[in-house]
C-alpha cells in the first residue's frame, strides 16, 4: 500500500471514530438533559406543593380567626339572651306582685 492509500484510510478511520465519540457523547447528553429535566420537573413539584401548603395556612388562620369571632358572637348572643331572661323573671314576678297587691286592695286586675 501506498502512503495516499494509507492516509485515506487512517482519515476514513478517524472520521468513524469521531462519529461514533459524537454520537456517544450526544447520547449521554440526551441522558443528562432527561435527568435534568427530571430534577427540574421534581424541584417545580416541590415549589407548586409549598405554595399550596401556605395557600392552605392562610386559609386555616382565616377560618380560625372567623371560627374565634363566631365564638365570641355567640356568647355575646348567649350573655343578652341570659340578661334578657333575667328581666322577663324579675318583670314576671312584678307583674305577679302587683296583680297580687291590686286583688289584696279588693281590685280586679
Amino acid at each position: 500500500m501506498d502512503v495516499a492509500t494509507l492516509g485515506a484510510i487512517g482519515t476514513i478511520a478517524v472520521g468513524l471514530a469521531t462519529a461514533a465519540g459524537a454520537a456517544y457523547g450526544k447520547r449521554g447528553e440526551n441522558r443528562n438533559a432527561a435527568a435534568s429535566g427530571a430534577v427540574t420537573g421534581y424541584g417545580q413539584l416541590v415549589n407548586d406543593l409549598q405554595e399550596e401548603r401556605d395557600t392552605l395556612r392562610e386559609r386555616l388562620a382565616d377560618t380560625e380567626q372567623r371560627l374565634i369571632e363566631a365564638y365570641r358572637d355567640l356568647a355575646d348572643a348567649r350573655a343578652e339572651k341570659s340578661e334578657l331572661l333575667s328581666q322577663i323573671h324579675e318583670l314576671t314576678g312584678e307583674r305577679e306582685r302587683l296583680r297580687a297587691e291590686i286583688a289584696r286592695l279588693g281590685g280586679h286586675p
